[in-house]
Order: structure tokens, then sequence, then C-alpha cells
């Protein structure tokens, strides 16, 4: 299927007139955590592909796995579990790799189908990940894994600054100067400071938690929601919520506890409530699993967002004054893209990537933090992290 729609791709693009011989680098933004599997012998087709028949036609008989697994699959516990117990624990792994074992990372999806299907397995003479795959394409040879991410390189982030995706789900890109891998969130290399890394952090419970909240307490109208936002001070009282109505990633929580001031746990919020004790709860839960990895909000910190919900004012309010930083947008929707295009750029200089993209578009100011917020959201989140614990130790039962 990707092969293929590589072809139609690239037979748009020729029947448009588009000048090739003007390519100067390629670079692509290639999926997260996908594996493809190529079978014995494809080497020798990748390097005789016929510029005269379509690619999907001469691979298809070049994997040992017809159906490759990706993010979305999380069958593989079993595998997770005994990666962790080879290094002596989730912490070791994470200490070693910048992060504990996840069901959905490509080594434990290599294991499971090692263990469950090794006739295929055995007919494999190489892996690649989505984006060395299509590199491969392009080369007619087998291409390196990239050992980092563009997320961060379209955003153009610097030190301190933070990009925040406010999707289906949410993701938090941060630049640290030092890693404190834990048990939570990744710890990468950095695709453009050799010397730095990068941290992410993925929330399940996303954009599709917030049109739930909005259909149920808003009318099904994001003006009605925002109206909400604009009502409602902050820290909403003291009530705060937690709304995971699939099982949250960071961290490991489903259903739907709300507090009031007193920290006692109630049934319903009134709608208004409930709609910024979801907001506020979101971009808390955000800044304390950052704070984790080692992040903190310096004085030049500012907040790119990007992201269908980075449209919504009233959100990115929030957002600016639960994390005491002004926040940003782009008018590039596609950052990863965008970001792979700027390192192919790159990748024909010696100048430094901030040279690079010194003459790109800026991005434009969103919102500035409330006066007062610090005040605020520095006495609730330690609350909000407190009552996170408690709903934790409540869900996973007493110690064995």
């Amino acid at each position: 299927m990707w092969v293929q729609a590589l072809d139609i791709i690239l037979e748009r693009m020729k029947a448009s007139g588009f000048d090739f011989s003007q390519v100067l680098a390629l670079s692509g933004a290639g999926q997260q955590h996908g594996s493809v599997y190529w079978k014995a012998g494809a080497s020798r087709v990748l390097t005789s592909l016929s510029p005269d028949l379509l690619l999907h036609k001469q691979l298809q008989a070049c994997f040992s796995i017809r159906d490759s697994p990706v993010w979305m699959d999380s069958s593989t516990t079993a595998q997770c579990r005994g990666l962790e117990a080879a290094v002596g624990g989730a912490q070791a792994l994470s200490c070693l790799t910048g992060s504990r074992a996840y069901e959905r990372f490509t080594g434990n999806q290599i294991a499971k189908i090692y263990q469950q299907n090794p006739e295929a397995y055995s007919q494999t003479e190489r892996i690649s990940l989505v984006s060395s795959f299509a590199a491969s394409l392009f080369l007619g040879s087998y291409a390196p894994i990239d050992y980092s991410d563009a997320s961060l390189a379209g955003m153009r982030l610097e030190e301190g600054d933070i990009a925040v995706s406010l999707g289906t789900s949410d993701t938090l890109f941060l630049w640290l100067q030092e890693p404190m891998p834990t048990l939570e969130g990744h710890v990468f290399c950095n695709p453009v400071d050799v010397q730095h890394y990068m941290a992410l952090l993925c929330f399940k419970n996303g954009s599709l938690m917030r049109e739930k909240i909005r259909d149920e307490s808003a009318s099904c109208s994001w003006s009605d929601f925002s109206e909400a936002l604009r009502s409602t001070e902050m820290g909403n009282g003291g009530n705060l919520g937690f709304y995971f109505d699939v099982m949250e990633i960071t961290p490991e929580i489903i259903g739907r506890h709300r507090f009031s001031a007193e920290n006692r746990q109630v049934s319903a919020f009134p709608r208004a409530v409930e709609i910024r004790a979801l907001i506020e709860g979101q971009f808390m839960a955000k800044r304390i699993h950052a704070e984790g990895l080692g992040y903190r909000v310096m004085p030049k910190t500012k907040i790119l967002a990007t992201g269908g919900a980075s449209r919504n004012r009233e959100i990115l309010q929030v957002l600016a004054d639960v994390f005491g930083a002004p926040v940003y947008v782009t008018d590039t929707a596609n950052s990863a893209c965008v970001g792979s295009a700027y390192r192919a750029f790159h990748a024909g200089t010696d100048v430094p990537f901030s040279e690079v993209v010194k003459l790109a578009p800026n991005p434009r100011l969103a919102a500035t933090p409330t006066p007062g917020a610090a005040q605020v959201y520095e006495a609730l989140l330690p609350q909000y992290a407190e009552l996170e614990q408690r709903i934790l130790s409540q869900t996973r039962g007493p110690p064995e």
C-alpha cells in the first residue's frame, strides 16, 4: 500500500509537469514506529529497479511480512516485560535508551514476530523503519535508520522552547540540555544540535476527548465551549478533573475523575466548570510530566502550538496561563513535513541549522499569560500531581 501510494504521488507529479531535474535533496517525514520486513533477495531487486515499471509491481514479492506493525499495535506486552527484565527493570531500560518498554515500539514488535512467526523472521534479510524504507526506494539500496525526529526541526524550537501538538492525541516536544530519563515520556537525540537532547510526551486523550466534552457540555458548539472558558476563572475555583475515556499513556489511567476544591471526589461538575476542568487538567498534566523529564520554563521560553485545537484562542490562553509562557502559532499545519524539507536543505550546506531557517516565516503571538496566572497554577500544580498519584494507586491496587 505504501509503495503504491508513492507510485501514485510520483505519477501525479510527472503528469503535472514537475521538473525533477531541479531536485537537489530529498527528505521525508515517516510514520513513527512502523517497521518493514524485507525478504531475502530484496536487495537485489532494489538495485535493479526498472524506470519503465511501477514500483509496487516490482517489489510485491520483496516483503516477508505483508502487514507492517504500526504505532497503533499494542499487542506486545509480554515482549515489553521480557525486555525490561533482561536489562534490570524499566528504569534501567529508560536510562539506557531514553524510554521504558512501550508496546508500540519497534524492538518489541520485532521480538513478537521473532517469537510467533519464526519462519517469516528467518526469511527476513533487513528491517527498515517506515522512514528509512521510503528513503530506500529512492536510493535503490537499504537506507540507514535515522535516529531522531523532524518535528522539532519543523517547529524551529530553541533551547527552553516547547512544541505542543494538539491533535487526535496530544504531543509535547521539549528541548533539553541534560536528559533525565524516567518511566514516563521519551528522551531522544536532538536532530539539530548534537550537544543537546529532545524529549517527547504523548497523551492519547487529546482532541477526541475535547470533542466529547464539547458535545456533552457545550451543545456540540466550539463557540459555546470557548465562552465557557472565558466565563470561568483561572484555577476553576479549585475544581480539578482527569478525563481519560481511553487508557492514557501518561499517566496510565482510565476514566473520568473529578475533585472539588476540598479534594473530595464528585460525580459531576456544572457544564462550564467541566469544560475548564478538562482543559486546565490536560495542560497541568503536560507541565507536570515535562518537569519530570527535567524541563523547566525559562524567561525566554515560548510555546509553539500546532494541530487542530491550536486554532482555538481560548484553549491557547489556558495553555499560556498554565505554563506561564507566551504561545505562538504558525500558518503551517504539517510541521513534520516542513521539518523534513528544512533538513533536506540543511544537508547540502555547512552552516548551522538556525541559519537555514532564519528566513522562514516567523510564528505569530496568539496568547500571553494572564496577570496573576503564575500564582494560581503554582498553587494548583502540586495538588493536581498529588491527586493523579492517588488515582494511580487506586487503579493499580496495593503492591503484590
